[in-house]
């Protein structure tokens, strides 16, 4: 019985290859069909002798097998849709039609597209009653209907689709009561500018105004109430209460007691001021007088013996650890470094670790004079003192908007320290994974980009300009400024000095398959944790948590499964969801972009100048749409007022 389980595994295998290379011939077909009858610009070139999967607006699944998306905004379409064309795309998940000049009703084989999860139909000049058709697809997650001349009733059918999350109605002609629907899972919803009537539904109330404004027959809750009561009479003067003659006078002290609180309050103010006086002439001298002393945290761990004294003498006292390197080295700074400071002021500063990382630990430290710098302590340096002179000259010589500068460095046998720039805001990592309280600022899709953008430049610049790898490059080394209006790559170019038995290991969920054999980075494996980090920003999940498998959690992985699965939004952040339809197209090209980045076969993955060229177009929202495959729609007037501003869009 072995040998028939063993041939139908290999019949099974010989279908998977066949399906990798495979062709959705039923849905070109179905696509060609649609273009051949629907009057448009010319904006629009689709070659019947390329792949579908390879068409302006297409997308398939992984294997080629099926489309699974189709995004034709803004591209000249005139008149009504076939029947017999899109609707039999039946694997379809996401169909925007926006900002068009479509008419006429929706077909009825629309009921077919049982899979649908996002439907952009707005700003077409579509008519007629709600389309039945839509009623009975039970995965919508969004439906945009608005701007268009839609009339009748809002069918109560709309309680059906179970799983809707937003449903946009607004700048039509819907008219009649509003139906009761009842949908736990709707968070946005508009029906603003129609001519409805009557009471709002109390499962409806709990939208604001703006989502019913417009319809001057329609009342109740948050509108104004639909049978208002006369408001009672105002009290008459004479009904007040009197006023107690001792209330007043018992709010006013005598002048004697404000002349003993006064005189009391300025001896306490007068002593207080003498006393800090006094405290600060004694600290400073103190300071003066005391020896030269290491941040704390490698002061405790020297006299505990854990770091070898890096002085002259064997003692383990601080005034030994600090003054045997202020004797015998140096801080070295690099040109343009600033020399306000020296050794022996960096480590008498007081130290705040900021993070404890695969190569090293990191302090905020505060010199006296009020400089904030960031020391890196590098931990498990293999490399000589001639190699890491060399290293760290050129890694001085690198300038560039996005990368963190390197003012100084230090060296000796048992101590590597380097100086870089203090980013106040912190990390990415920090900002997107720290406390979610109440007093947490969401980081929205439009900073996200932004930082993105940056990263990606920064990346660039090393790989185009300096020919150098990364080597660590995960979200918890990228430092934001304030106002997340810029942002910064750190820990560049110090792969090369570090060694553990296990390198890769040095950044679970970041690092590329072939790291595993290779150990050694590269441009691609950069590529690879660029594009994992790209979806770090779009799903918010922590590419280390250890959550699937015994290596931990593989981000990549994971996202391809739901997109396999079933192409949803569940895969992105929900404090990026809740944006709205425009951010969420955008979302998708970009989730593309870090699929590609992702591929398991290093050469299949795009140069990193490739990859934030494609995130730009991103960003720019007027990019026309006929000049690359990841270009975004273009927004419609008016129908978008959750829509980024342009000047957002612009790169860091």
């Amino acid at each position: 019985m072995a040998f028939p389980s063993v041939f139908l595994l290999f019949i099974f295998s010989l279908s998977l290859c066949n399906r990798v290379d495979s062709e959705p011939t039923e849905d070109k077909q179905a696509l060609l069909s649609f273009l051949n009858q629907t009057p448009h610009e010319n904006r629009l070139q689709w070659n019947s002798s390329d792949s579908a999967c390879n068409w302006v607006g297409v997308f398939c699944d992984l294997n080629r097998s099926f489309v699974y998306s189709l995004r034709l905004p803004g591209i000249g379409l005139v008149g009504q849709i076939p029947a017999g064309t899109l609707g039999r795309l039946t694997q379809l998940r996401v169909l925007s039609l926006r900002s068009n000049r479509l008419s006429g009703p929706l077909p009825a084989d629309f009921s077919g597209l049982k899979l649908l999860r996002n439907l952009y139909l707005q700003n077409n000049v579509f008519s007629g009653e709600f389309p039945p058709s839509l009623t009975g697809l039970t995965r919508l997650n969004r439906l945009d209907l608005s701007f268009n001349n839609f009339t009748g009733k809002i069918p109560s059918s709309v309680s059906n689709l179970t799983r809707l999350a937003r449903l946009f109605l607004q700048n039509n002609s819907f008219s009649g009561n509003l139906p009761s629907i009842n949908l736990t899972s709707l968070q946005q919803f508009n029906v603003s500018n129609n001519n409805l009537s009557g009471s709002i539904p109390i499962t409806l109330q709990r939208f604001d105004k703006s989502s019913f404004a417009g319809n001057i027959n329609l009342c109740g809750r948050p509108l104004i109430p639909c049978n208002p009561s006369p408001p009672p009479p105002a009290p008459s003067p004479a009904s007040n209460p009197p006023q107690n003659p001792n209330q007043k006078s018992s709010k006013k002290l005598s002048k004697a007691a404000i002349i003993a609180i006064s005189a009391s309050a300025g001896g306490v103010a007068i002593l207080l001021l003498l006393g800090l006086i006094l405290f600060l002439c004694f600290r400073r001298h103190w300071r003066r007088q005391r020896p030269a002393k290491p941040p704390k945290e490698i002061a405790e761990r020297s006299a505990a013996g854990v770091v070898p004294d890096t002085g002259t003498s064997s003692s383990k006292d601080e005034s030994g650890v600090s003054g045997g390197l202020a004797e015998r080295n140096k801080l070295v700074f690099f040109d343009g470094g600033t020399r306000s400071f020296d050794l022996e002021d960096l480590l008498r500063a007081s130290a705040e670790v900021l993070g404890k990382g695969s190569m090293g630990t990191s302090y905020k430290a505060v010199l006296e004079e009020g400089t904030m710098v960031v020391v890196k302590r590098l931990k498990e340096v293999i490399a000589g003192k001639r190699e890491f002179e060399l290293q760290m000259e050129m890694l001085g010589k690198v300038h560039h908007e996005n990368l963190v500068q390197l003012r100084a460095f230090y060296f000796s046998k048992d101590e590597k320290l380097l100086v870089f720039d203090f980013m106040e805001v912190g990390s990415l990592s920090s900002l997107l994974h720290g406390s979610k309280g109440a007093g947490r600022t969401p980081l929205d899709w439009a900073h996200r980009l932004k930082i993105a953008i940056a990263a990606g430049q920064g990346l660039a610049h090393l790989h185009v300009s300096r020919k150098m790898v990364h080597g660590n490059l995960k979200s918890s080394n990228i430092l934001l400024a304030p106002g997340l209006q810029s942002a910064r790559l750190s820990d560049y170019g110090l792969h090369t000095l570090c060694g553990t038995p296990t390198p890769p290991n040095r950044v679970p969920g970041y690092r590329a398959p072939e790291l595993v054999d290779t150990r050694k980075s590269t441009f691609k494996s950069d590529v690879y944790s660029f594009g994992v980090l790209l979806l770090e920003l779009l799903t918010g999940k922590a590419p280390t948590l250890a959550i699937i498998g015994e290596d931990g959690f593989d981000l990549p992985r994971w996202v391809q499964s739901v997109v396999r699965e079933e192409w949803t939004a569940e895969v992105f952040d929900v404090e990026l969801v809740r944006e709205g339809p425009l951010v969420e197209e955008e979302m998708v090209q970009a989730l593309q972009i870090a699929l590609t980045c992702t591929s398991t076969v290093p050469d299949q993955r795009p140069a990193i100048q490739e990859v934030v060229r494609r995130i730009e177009e991103i960003s720019h929202v007027e990019a026309d749409v006929g000049k690359d495959k990841s270009t975004t729609e273009h927004p419609s007037e008016g129908s978008e007022s959750h829509a980024r501003p342009q000047t957002e869009s612009s790169t860091v």
